[in-house]
């Protein structure tokens, strides 16, 4: 039976979106479903005035196996995206009056309009894939009468009820590159070496650039000792043949009575720290009296292709999502649970995100991933209900 499925990407884009694009698009048409792109996110429904051709053409866009032929050859999103959340709308489109519109505390809520907008469209089931923020709003998708499969992508890997999302391995590759590459220049100058990775809540990321690299690493799970830490790095640069040592802190990580002086909100309502890896290189200075070279690893992680992990998930669970599709389930989220792939519910917006599980993973004396203990586990070393 034909069906018309809509599909979104939000928040952050990372590599190996566009294969789900062009994997759901193959196999949707192969079963003579339709496919409508919805462009930049949930703004491409917030914001998205049906009765004006202009901002009609502007957010939806019909896909077909010509259009997505080729997209999965680049990273990034051919359906662009924004970091817009339904329920949290700081500024109203145009067209609207904030006569009737509920509110949100501070914030516009124009769920309902993008629940509206999907029925006049004739989109049955919406394929929405993103992180924790994105796929925030499925649970109320659906409970407004829309059939939502979720795919979970992050760079993070922070989403709950799966151990992968797209994104991760991608990241992972390109900051081991980035901090093996480093080393040189660190090493001449007889530095400290800091390296900046984003998650604020989540230290997967940080956490295994630091396994894979063998280096020292801080996470927002565990607030470090910075008399420690520093003691910590001082003799690993003492007893390092070209005198240099080397770090990676999650851009959430914080030591103990260190309180961050927030700069400002972001698209998504967040609060923006500075920079821990700046923090910290003026500790440095001041207690050490040595010279550090901080580095952001932030959206050049995100850039460019996917690595074969990031292609064959994304690719997999593009599949996954169409195949329930054509089975009538919604409201679930196609998952990696215990190294296999399944459908699991979607997260409950109430618990956040996903983090680190310490006692199996972090090394709280030495600052440093745990490597001992691995027989048995799946082969992201975490499970989905940590």
């Amino acid at each position: 039976m034909s069906k018309r499925i809509g599909i979104l990407t939000g928040g952050g884009d990372v590599p190996g979106l566009n294969s789900v694009i062009k994997s759901v698009v193959y196999r949707a048409t192969q079963n003579k479903c339709e496919v409508i792109g919805i462009r930049k996110g949930w703004e491409g429904l917030t914001h998205c005035n049906l009765d004006d051709p202009a901002s009609k053409a502007k957010y939806i866009w019909p896909l077909d196996r010509v259009n997505t032929r080729t997209i999965d050859r680049s990273g990034g999103t051919v359906l662009h995206t924004s970091r817009v959340s339904p329920s949290r709308v700081t500024r109203l489109p145009e067209f609207m009056s904030a006569d009737g519109v509920p509110r949100n505390g501070e914030w516009f809520d124009l769920t309902g309009h993008a629940v509206r907008n999907l029925d006049r469209l004739g989109i049955e089931y919406l394929i929405a894939i993103g992180g924790d923020g994105t796929l925030a709003t499925t649970p109320s998708v659906e409970k407004l009468g829309v059939k939502v499969i979720g795919i979970p992508k992050t760079m993070d890997n922070d989403v709950r009820n799966t151990e992968y999302c797209i994104g991760f391995s991608t990241a992972i590759t390109r900051a081991t590159d980035s901090i093996q590459r480093q080393r040189t220049t660190v090493g001449s100058h007889e530095r400290y070496g800091l390296f900046r990775i984003f998650g604020r809540q989540s230290g997967f990321t940080a956490l295994y650039s630091a396994y894979t690299t063998s280096i020292r690493c801080c996470i927002p799970e565990y607030d470090v000792s910075l008399d420690r830490l520093l003691e910590l790095l001082a003799e690993e640069k003492r007893n390092t043949s070209s005198n240099y040592a080397l770090l990676v802190l999650s851009e959430g990580a914080k030591w103990q009575g260190y309180v961050p002086a927030f700069e400002r909100y972001d698209a998504s309502g967040h609060l923006r720290p500075p920079s821990i890896a700046e923090a910290l290189k003026t500790e440095i200075a001041e207690r050490l009296g040595e010279e550090s070279i901080a580095s952001d690893l932030t959206y050049e992680l995100r850039s460019g292709e996917p690595d074969f992990v990031d292609k064959l998930v994304a690719t997999t669970f593009g599949n996954i999502a169409t195949d329930a599709v054509l089975a009538g389930k919604h409201g679930v989220m196609t998952a990696l649970v215990g190294g296999n792939y399944t459908l699991a519910p979607l997260p409950d917006p109430t618990l956040g995100p996903r983090t680190v599980d310490l006692d199996s993973l972090y090394n709280v004396a030495r600052y440093r991933p745990k490597y001992a203990d691995m027989l048995g586990l799946p082969i992201f070393l975490t499970s989905a209900e940590n």
